[in-house]
């Protein structure tokens, strides 16, 4: 997983605060966060989590994959799970460990589903499962 990036995330909430023509403060109201606990996130002295990063994106009305990528919480992708990994991050009813493992087990999934893929192109397999050939 990769790392969060807070400074380019504050970066980024406070340029899209700025093209909402919200101020900071409406922001803040509109997000249900104190107004210094968002100016310490774009200021990115604060490491805001996946909840109060999706009720920003809700006040700013973008996705909140889009933040979640910005900081580093998410890789982004084409697609490949986003909207599934965007729930999971912003449920508020399991902690952050019950996340990660969540995420975990879904990336375990994910590497064994694209390994069983690869093995299926490089040709049949001798010990493998044959296709069913005509009747006898």
């Amino acid at each position: 997983m990769a790392s969060l990036n807070v400074g380019s995330l504050g970066e980024y909430i406070r340029e899209q605060r700025r093209n909402a023509q919200y101020s900071l403060r409406q922001l803040a109201e509109a997000a249900g966060v104190s107004n210094p606990y968002l100016s310490q996130i774009e200021r990115g002295l604060r490491k805001p989590s996946a909840e109060i990063l999706q009720q920003i994106a809700k006040a700013l009305r973008i996705s909140a994959e889009t933040l979640y990528v910005q900081a580093g919480i998410l890789e982004e992708r084409r697609g490949e799970g986003l909207e599934l990994r965007a729930s999971i991050l912003a449920d508020p009813l399991i902690n952050e460990q019950q996340k990660q493992a969540l995420l975990a087990v879904y990336d375990a999934f994910l590497k064994e589903n694209a390994a069983h893929k690869d093995a299926a192109s490089d040709g049949p397999q001798a010990d493998g499962p044959q296709a069913d050939g005509p009747e006898t």
